[in-house]
């Protein structure tokens, strides 16, 4: 074989295509012989040509992982041998290469079991050998080795970590790049965090080394050492900080380096931001935070030419940075970026004033509280760019408003009567599709945040969005088409009149087709969801049916964006429909189960190719199946537009099962399987839909299996599944938002099911809110640096508020058996109310407090002590939140806590005082203090001075605002009328007047009122005569209220 084999190869290195065909089918069925193996190895170490060596090793690189297993001892060690010495001894680089490339291969079969002791010292030979191409070659073997058997190279990491520094000096280029190499595979395989950091020894030398390239144009390996110290960045190991401060020097110096090649400049803004993400404390540690503003702001300026890839360009970048270190370090960001902008708005070069106004914008997330400290200001700003005569500078307005209306919120609102003028007059007057657009943006943001005040701008919004549609170009249809549906959003009821002329407008473009309109489409079918929830059922339902056919139309085409939208339509209309959803769940639910069958995975460019097949043409021959070499990864992108629609679908699903119960039986199972599969989707909003839909499933399977002969163990089941997901993610999820819904559902359903159903989760249930209390569950974690713990209200806002929301379901789940529960859970949860912490946490502590003792009723005594100076000192808090939330939970205390409290029942009325004065401002907080003082009265009359109380407590009534209060409040008031209490009865004129605002009032119940009208009955059978002239002083409709919920003598 050996003979006419290297016949074959010479024949197929031949410029004759036909010999090489037929050279090629002979190979082909040559190398499915085991025994090709020696004779390939006979022709790497002696055939006269090197191509054909080159070819036999490139052959047998092929065909070496399928054979290995089935090759004797000799001849494996002979392959051995063989390939050690035509590495050492081959005069062609070419050749050496492709033997390398075996040894790579045949490496992982036989290091780690020790099989190949001589391999590794060889290759340390190589790299320390006095050839050139050997040391490189060396180290580009530990390059590729490192990959896949990096765990055998422990006991040699001394001796390999001196020899890559060594390396790194070398005066021949190529190695020094191989080194390069070496190091980056090194890290990007190594877990263990003494050797990462290890590695910052080699900064100084790599620092060196990338300016020496920069210099002479070498920017290849520049990029590699971006590449290692974005290894370093990210790696969990904790880093010196004079690492940290050289990486960052230098990214910035190449930053700033407008002559360096743009991919390099965007490589080193990335480590910039890179490290903004990972590792902010130490740039704050540092000092580097105001370097870095010093350099990203004034890059905000570069333009990008047209021919340029915007991905890379120097603004972009700097953008992200400013975003994501404003996020992280808010305080230490605004000063320098507020200095700029205040300085640079003014500017002659509009790129400056651009800037100026775009950096505010991007900062708005994270330095939201500062921002509006110092509005005005921003805003005078903001506005006078709107009317700068570039239109670079207008756009950059809008966008900023756009960012303020979504992250500046309540307080931006407040300006709507100065900014909603000037979004309009930029739509009306300016000539720039551009600025238009990000008009539509801005004003789409700004009115999803209003309510009643954008109901005197809606004409003249209206006329211009409507015309806008009709006449504007294409691009800007979609943003128009958005901005309607944020108004529509914001003024609700009143948006009823115009509700028409849109569902006309709607069927146009929801049944457009062309490419380049589906995106439009795609709006116009949010849009009619939107509508839908806004004039609700009796008047949609009729006009439905053409819209839920183009919907359903629209999914046939090939537009992510519109399938999305589409679900979120039918996710708004059965909320509207609820069981009038039935007939359209045939065609609607298998839409959703399709597009959860999506492949979301990451799109991956595979690259099996060679450089020495390149080389010697060898493409054709492919290896066997089980032969196949690892694939080398190229280019990775996720498809995020799959995943959003996969996450609006499995929105649907939950909604269709919520609302149509016991109809979505034939849809139950496979909805749960999804439901369960998506739990554990790598992406955060895919999951949170699962997390959600898995409650709805429950409700539906509930009412569905009641009453089925096997229903309460197929209950338990789905129970068990639910459950057990539930709790993982509360554990071991990464995402606060997942964790927060978890959380909710698992409050809620613990209330429809009751302490029977959930017994059995309780403990587990119990330990996982303890975890997040105690804030060390994974979605808790701070990434890399817990040396300094950076407080993110904005984080952890949403996610404490849904885990304390567990105590009161359990509490009224157990009632006062959540006794022990709760001593375990107290002093985590008041960790969150210690002097240093935020009012929204002390509020958040209170509102918890009040619904345990509501609900877990006396044991809640054994807390006063600690609890009442607290929640007594947050009466007196700046936020209306804060003193609502206090004075509903210092009546539960005094309500539940029995004798324990009357210590405190001084000093709670004392504190009560002042939200019964004019100068508080919230009817809110007025309404809950009447509720605490009536908890009081009735728990402890002789305790409260009524002569002094009831005057203060009529005067502030009725209830206003928080009607949960009419209960405890107009009980107290006609106990004290039945029981003939001489003080209330010395207030009988005052007792009218309110006693008839409850009468006439829709938003009271029938049973406050029936209770009221017992209370007028009593007064009228103690003062009949005397009753009569504060009847006949009352307007007619008033008596005749009054008299309407008077029980019938």
């Amino acid at each position: 074989m050996s003979q006419s084999l290297e016949l074959l190869l010479l024949q197929f290195l031949m410029p004759d295509n036909e010999a090489r065909q037929k050279a090629e089918d002979q190979i082909k069925r040559l190398v499915r012989d085991l025994d090709v193996v020696p004779h390939l190895i006979d022709h790497i170490r002696s055939a006269t040509t090197p191509n054909v060596r080159q070819l036999s090793a490139v052959l047998l690189r092929k065909k070496i992982t399928g054979y290995w297993p089935m090759l004797t001892d000799e001849i494996r060690q002979l392959v051995k041998q063989s390939l050690i010495e035509s590495i050492a001894l081959e005069c062609s680089p070419s050749v050496r290469r492709a033997s390398a490339n075996v040894v790579s291969i045949i490496a992982k079969h036989t290091v780690p079991g020790g099989e190949w002791p001589d391999l590794l010292p060889f290759i340390f030979q190589c790299s320390k050998s006095a050839q050139e191409d050997l040391r490189e070659l060396g180290l580009l073997l530990f390059s590729s080795l490192i990959e896949t058997i990096g765990d055998s190279f422990q006991p040699y990491f001394a001796d390999l970590k001196l020899l890559l520094l060594n390396c790194l000096q070398d005066e021949i280029s190529a190695v020094r790049v191989a080194s390069l190499k070496a190091i980056g595979a090194f890290l990007e395989s190594t877990h263990d965090e003494s050797q990462v950091k290890k590695f910052c020894e080699y900064i100084p030398s790599i620092l060196n080394y990338s300016r020496k390239c920069l210099s002479s144009g070498d920017d290849d390996n520049v990029i590699i050492a971006f590449e290692i110290f974005d290894e370093l960045i990210e790696s969990p190991a904790p880093l010196p900080g004079e690492s940290i401060k050289a990486i960052a020097q230098f990214s910035l110096e190449v930053c700033s380096s407008s002559n360096t090649e743009i991919s390099i400049r965007h490589q080193a803004i990335q480590i910039i931001s890179w490290l903004a993400k990972y590792r902010s404390n130490s740039l704050m540690k540092h000092g580097l935070i105001i370097p870095i503003l010093q350099v990203m702001c004034p890059l905000l300026t570069e333009a990008t030419g047209s021919d340029f890839d915007d991905d890379l360009s120097a603004d972009r970048a700097a953008a992200e940075v400013l975003d994501t270190i404003s996020v992280k370090l808010s305080n230490h960001v605004f000063p320098t970026v507020f200095q700029f902008a205040s300085e640079y708005s003014q500017n002659v070069d509009p790129k400056y004033r651009e800037a100026s106004i775009m950096v505010l914008g991007l900062i708005s997330e994270g330095c939201s509280e500062l921002m509006k400290e110092k509005l005005e200001h921003i805003l005078d700003i903001v506005l006078d760019g709107l009317r700068d005569p570039e239109q670079v500078v207008r756009g950059s307005a809008s966008f900023a408003l756009g960012q303020f209306a979504e992250y500046l919120q309540p307080e931006i609102i407040s300006h709507y009567e100065k900014i909603l003028p000037r979004i309009l007059r930029s739509l009306l007057q300016d000539a720039s599709d551009d600025v238009k657009e990000k008009s539509y943006y801005a004003l789409a943001a700004f009115s999803e945040n209003m309510h009643e005040e954008i109901v005197p701008f809606l004409d003249t919004l209206l006329g211009r969005l409507f015309a806008s549609l009709q006449n504007n170009p294409k691009i800007l249809q979609e943003t128009c088409l958005s901005a309607i549906g944020s108004v529509a959003s914001a003024a609700d009821k009143a948006f009823i009149p115009y509700a028409e002329r849109v569902l006309e407008l709607m069927k146009y473009f929801m049944v457009l087709k062309d490419e380049e309109d589906l995106r439009s489409r795609a709006r116009a079918t949010e849009l009619v969801g939107i509508v839908a929830v806004i004039v609700g059922r009796q008047k949609m339902e009729p006009v439905l049916p053409p819209f839920i056919e183009a919907a359903v139309s629209g999914y046939g085409l090939e537009c992510s964006e519109l399938r999305k939208h589409t679900h979120g339509f039918f996710s708004n209309v059965t909320e509207v429909l609820e069981d009038g959803m039935v007939q359209y769940l045939p065609r609607v639910v298998p839409l959703a189960f399709s597009s959860c069958y999506l492949d979301d995975g990451p799109v991956v460019d595979i690259s099996d190719s060679d450089e020495d097949e390149d080389v010697v043409g060898l493409g054709a021959f492919s290896s066997d199946d089980e032969a196949q070499d690892e694939p080398r990864l190229g280019n990775v992108s996720i498809r995020t537009d799959v995943l959003d629609e996969k996450a609006a679908a499995t929105q649907a699903l939950g909604l269709f099962a919520l609302h149509t119960k016991s109809a979505y039986a034939p849809y139950l199972e496979e909805s749960l399987m999804i439901m369960i599969k998506h739990s554990i989707s790598f992406h955060e909003d895919v999951r949170l839909q699962a997390v959600t839909g898995l409650k709805h499933i429950l409700t539906a399977a509930h009412v569905f299996l009641q009453g089925q002969n096997d229903g309460t163990s197929k209950m338990k089941q789905i129970l068990d599944s639910v459950m057990a997901i539930y709790i993982k993610t509360m554990n071991q999820d990464d995402d606060k938002e997942v964790v927060a819904q978890t959380c909710m559902s698992v409050a809620q359903i613990i209330t429809d099911f009751g302490y029977v159903a959930m017994e059995s989760y309780m403990a587990r249930l119990v330990e996982s809110t303890l975890v997040l209390l105690h804030q060390m569950s994974a979605c808790q974690q701070v990434e890399f640096e817990s040396d300094i713990k950076v407080y993110d209200p904005g984080q952890n806002e949403v996610l404490m508020d849904a885990v304390t929301d567990l105590l009161p379901a359990f509490a009224k789940a157990m009632g006062s058996n959540f006794a022990p529960i709760f001593a375990i859970l107290f002093n985590p949860l008041m960790e969150f109310a210690k002097g240093s912490s935020s009012p929204k946490d002390c509020t958040m502590v209170v509102a918890c407090l009040a619904e345990v003792a509501r609900n877990m009723r006396a044991p809640i005594s054994g807390y006063i002590s600690p609890l009442m100076p607290f929640v007594l000192k947050e009466l007196a808090s700046s936020s209306a939140t804060n003193r609502r939330n206090a004075a509903f939970c210092v009546g539960e205390l005094c309500k539940n806590a029995g004798d324990y409290s009357l210590k405190y029942f001084d000093d709670t009325l004392q504190c009560l005082y002042p939200l019964f004065e004019e100068f508080e401002p919230d009817q809110a907080v007025r309404d809950n203090a009447a509720g605490a003082v009536a908890k009081m009265i009735m728990a402890h009359q002789d305790y409260v001075p009524l002569n002094q109380v009831l005057p203060m407590l009529l005067k502030v009534l009725p209830i206003k605002e928080d009607h949960e209060e009419s209960v405890p409040v107009y009980t107290c008031i006609c106990n004290l009328v039945l029981s003939s209490n001489s003080q209330i009865l010395q207030l009988v004129s005052d007792l009218v007047i309110v006693f008839v605002q409850v009468a006439i009032s829709p938003l009271e119940t029938r049973e406050v009122k029936l209770q009221i009208g017992g209370a007028v009955s009593h007064l009228i059978s103690l003062y009949g005569h005397q009753m009569k002239p504060i009847f006949r002083s009352l307007p007619p409709a008033y008596a005749r209220a009054l008299a309407a919920i008077v029980p019938k003598s």
